[in-house]
């Protein structure tokens, strides 16, 4: 084997580990984040999230992918650390898919259909696919198939590399001296766990050693201990994922750990009892990429089904390793949902920005509701409560406002990118709302200190409007958290509602004035209240027409365009919202 097959087979590794890449990421995508989404739901029991594990691991093709998402939505807060040990065995059976893909490359025989299954005819056929899809169509789903195809046929191009170049070792005394050398259990076990750790794949790790098995210088007993630390080495992404994240979700890794590693000693002594006892006749008998593949996946069911019912006692030991310290606070919590590591999903990291702008959200009413009332009683404590959570929302909003930013440099498809460019317009509109509330509430401190006081009339007019601008945001809210468009197609008739109530009060407070019924330093206060509570609903507005454009399939819409379309009064819905409102807030 000389320097060019050294590059010949590094460049198939490339190809390889690039076909698996983006072959999981088209089927993804191809998924639309529903197998992501699925990972929080359907844990109720361990044996159902064995399945679901390994269901989305044959998806997205990669068991440490899974687990990494694991620990970012333990660290969210958003699945518990039981949840996770069915998945985490789940994985590892779904992991072994790629395997049995590549085992494809052993079929033989002169059948027309056996020939065509070979990746020496597949490879190409599947890249043709590939770019004529992903080429040619515009639509983001047969894209998506295009994406798989590529990767697929990059995948065996790679393969079929690989084995092109180790295939001089058939002859090589060093080679067969070296594997003889891993007939040592320990070795062989160590040789798979620092490969696979350093190409962070057992998918891959497994790949390279089916593609060696064509030099016949690997038998049963060289394969069987590697197989086994190839299963340990994949824990290394998850571990180095978790080192930055919660205690909780540092036990996922290490449940993780504990499981690959309980499995793969069990399993080590079990067959080398057998061995000393028995004895097992096919040992030295070299192995191929069928027997990997098959051995590959009936270790990794059996171990599931071992721990299964022992999954207790996976989390006893990942609590032992990781043990309980003083809980973070609530609001800091808040703050790390938004995690980096679900950027391998683009759709979950999606959801989880989605949360915290519900969070962000929530806090604008809660502000909102304290306003008017610290404005007008000047409750220290309530004041204190209000500016706690709009610097909450501050930090809220430059930390979503970042992590979309970080999932707009991902690849998405064409709904990923809408979605997140709208969260992001959506911060911006909550994070304004808090700012307007705070407006008010920083005027209670001048209203304590001047002494002023507002005249009954002006007190029950603002809160007449301040119910009106309350029942706006929870439409507003309502609509976004629920995605329920029948509420947002009620915000806009409210929001008119609220500006013609601002501009009766704007001429009755005149008229107050004129008949110094109220002092000018009264009457700045409750102009200012008036212009930020109309803004306020502004924003409202802004935030339902966006959910309503969103989802119209003309791309000609625009918020501004539906908002002068509904106020030209075409609308007979419309319309009667807006009549009801008038009559209900009737001041």
């Amino acid at each position: 084997m000389n320097l060019f097959n050294v590059v010949a087979l590094l460049g198939g590794l490339a190809m390889f580990l690039y076909g698996m890449n983006i072959m999981g990421a088209g089927l993804e995508k191809l998924a639309g984040g529903k197998a992501e989404q699925a990972l929080k739901r359907m844990t109720s029991t361990p044996a159902r999230g064995a399945l679901l594990g390994a269901a989305i691991t044959a998806i997205i093709q990669s068991s440490s992918a899974t687990t990494v998402i694991l620990v970012g939505l333990v660290n969210g807060g958003i699945m518990r650390l039981s949840q996770t040990v069915g998945v985490i065995m789940g994985a590892n059976v779904g992991t072994t898919i790629t395997g049995q893909i590549i085992r494809l490359s052993d079929l033989s025989g002169d059948n027309l259909f056996l020939k065509l299954m070979k990746p020496s005819t597949l490879a190409p056929l599947a890249l043709v696919l590939g770019v004529v899809f992903f080429m040619i169509f515009k639509s983001a789903r047969k894209r998506n198939l295009g994406q798989i195809f590529l990767g697929f046929g990059i995948l065996f191009t790679g393969m079929l590399s690989m084995e092109g170049a180790v295939r001089p070792l058939e002859d090589s005394a060093w080679f067969a001296a070296l594997f003889t050398s891993l007939r040592n259990p320990v070795l062989g076990v160590l040789a798979g766990l620092l490969v696979t750790c350093v190409i962070q794949s057992s998918s891959a790790s497994v790949g390279i050693l089916q593609a060696l098995t064509v030099t016949g210088a690997i038998a049963w007993g060289n394969a069987v201990p590697i197989i086994l630390g190839q299963n340990i080495g994949t824990c290394i992404t998850a571990l180095l994922s978790s080192l930055s994240a919660s205690r909780q979700a540092k036990r996922v890794a290490f449940t993780h750990i504990y499981f690959n590693v309980l499995g793969s000693v069990f399993f080590l002594i079990l067959i080398y009892a057998f061995k000393a006892v028995f004895g097992i006749p096919f040992w030295d008998d070299a192995i191929d990429m069928g027997d990997i593949a098959n051995f590959h996946t009936v270790f990794n069911v059996i171990c599931t089904l071992l721990f299964l019912p022992a999954n207790k006692l996976l989390l006893k030991l990942s609590c032992l390793t990781v043990p309980v310290r003083d809980e973070v606070p609530a609001h800091e919590l808040s703050l790390t949902q938004l995690d980096p590591r679900l950027y391998a999903s683009p759709a979950m990291a999606l959801d989880q920005a989605k949360r915290a702008v519900e969070k962000m959200c929530v806090l604008a009413a809660e502000i909102f509701g304290s306003a008017l009332d610290i404005l007008l009683r000047n409750d220290p404590e309530a004041r204190n409560l209000a500016e706690r959570r709009e610097n909450l929302s501050d930090a809220l909003e430059v930390n979503i406002t970042n992590y979309l930013v970080g999932i707009t440099r991902l690849e998405l498809d064409e709904r990923e990118g809408g979605e997140a460019a709208m969260l992001l317009s959506f911060v911006s509109e909550f994070e304004r709302i808090c700012d307007r509330c705070v407006n008010v509430i920083e005027r209670a401190g001048e209203v304590a200190d001047k002494g002023i006081d507002f005249s009954g009339s002006a007190k029950r007019e603002l809160r007449t409007l301040e119910a009106a601008v309350k029942e706006v945001i929870a439409l507003a809210a309502q609509s976004f958290t629920q995605n329920d468009l029948a509420l947002a197609a009620k915000v806009e008739p409210l929001e008119e509602t609220i500006d013609v109530i601002c501009e009766e009060l704007r001429s009755r407070h005149i008229s107050r004035l004129k008949d110094k019924q109220c002092s000018v330093e009264a009457g700045v206060v409750f102009l200012e209240v008036l212009n930020n509570y109309e803004r306020i609903s502004d924003h409202c507005s802004n935030v339902a027409a966006r959910l309503i454009v969103g989802a119209m399939e003309r791309s000609d819409q625009n918020p501004h365009a539906l908002l002068r379309r509904l106020h030209s009064g075409a609308d007979e819905g419309y319309r009667a919202l807006a009549e009801e409102y008038a009559g209900k807030y009737r001041i």
